[in-house]
């Protein structure tokens, strides 16, 4: 009887073990091959569920049916005009035939490394046949700015863009996953992630920008000059008006005083005359003959008309 219940337990321990083995489990997120002695045999599982293979015979290989990143290494790279700038890549990939996949590149380091082969070098083809504008903007519309001016010279010192950015990536793209199939993978999307001068080429760039910004500023002072002269002259013109208008009233504000003064002068004449006389006469004394003052005069004179009418009275 213990003889019995020994072999079953052998027999048990070993269903196990062929189970564990033989059987796998494969999720909505993967997709896997068979390989025999390290040869694929039959199709690929890429349905999610249980599966079972000959065990200590057959090798289960995973890979991944999700998208999958490839974040290339920043190159530097001459455009048309030789102008060296930095580019920055990145794409997205998907493993669609894991079994030729597995005998093309094995596993998905190596798959990475192919794409860094195929994309690099396709990307700096189309860089190095085309101009630094065509690597920045996606067209030629015009750029909104401050000043109009400052928009026209700008747009006047810019080549005109011949395919843009988003075209050139579409180019490389279309390019690069041409050669894909072979490999069993599909290049879902390619974009250039960033754009930068070289250290030498960036000092010149801002060198330029730079000295341009100078210029500008110097035209904008140069015209602030020329309309603080010009609002200055108005200033100056119209305060010259002004005086001149003021003047002209004061002038005429005098006159008028003055015909008043002489009509009161003569209406006062015309009431007595004598008397008029006599208070003007005593004015001028009191304004000529002062103390201490000397006077030489005839004494014919009538300065003194009203003394000796005052001496002859007496």
């Amino acid at each position: 009887m213990k003889k019995y219940i020994y072999l079953f337990g052998v027999l048990l321990f070993v269903v196990i073990i062929i189970l564990v083995n033989g059987a796998y489990v494969v999720d909505e997120t993967q997709q896997t091959i068979i390989t025999q002695f390290g040869n694929p045999i039959g199709q690929p599982k890429t349905k999610a569920g249980l599966y079972f293979k000959i065990p200590f015979i057959q090798d289960v290989h995973f890979f991944e049916k999700r998208l999958l990143e490839w974040d290339g290494d920043p190159n530097e790279i001459p455009t048309l005009k030789k102008k060296l700038i930095w580019v920055d890549t990145f794409a997205r990939w998907r493993i669609v035939d894991p079994l030729k996949f597995y005998q093309s590149v094995h596993t998905e380091a190596e798959g990475q490394a192919r794409l860094d082969d195929i994309i690099d070098s396709i990307t700096r083809e189309q860089i190095s046949s085309h101009l630094l504008i065509d690597v920045v903007r996606n067209s030629n519309r015009k750029m909104a700015m401050e000043s109009e001016e400052l928009q026209k010279e700008v747009e006047s010192s810019l080549e005109p863009v011949a395919i843009g950015r988003e075209e050139m990536t579409r180019m490389i793209l279309a390019l690069a996953a041409k050669s894909m199939p072979n490999f069993g993978i599909e290049l879902v999307d390619f974009r250039i992630k960033r754009v930068n001068y070289i250290e030498r080429t960036r000092e010149e760039v801002y060198g330029r920008m730079i000295s341009e910004r100078k210029r500008i500023a110097e035209k904008y002072r140069s015209e602030g000059e020329g309309t603080r002269a010009e609002i200055e002259g108005r200033r100056e013109k119209e305060l010259l008006r002004i005086q001149s208008e003021a003047y002209r009233q004061a002038q005429e504000i005098k006159g008028k005083a003055d015909a008043e003064a002489t009509q009161i002068y003569a209406n006062a004449y015309n009431r007595d005359p004598e008397f008029y006389s006599f208070t003007q006469t005593l004015e001028i004394y009191r304004t000529t003959l002062k103390q201490n003052g000397k006077l030489i005069i005839s004494t014919d004179s009538d300065f003194f008309k009203y003394l000796k009418s005052i001496r002859g009275n007496k």
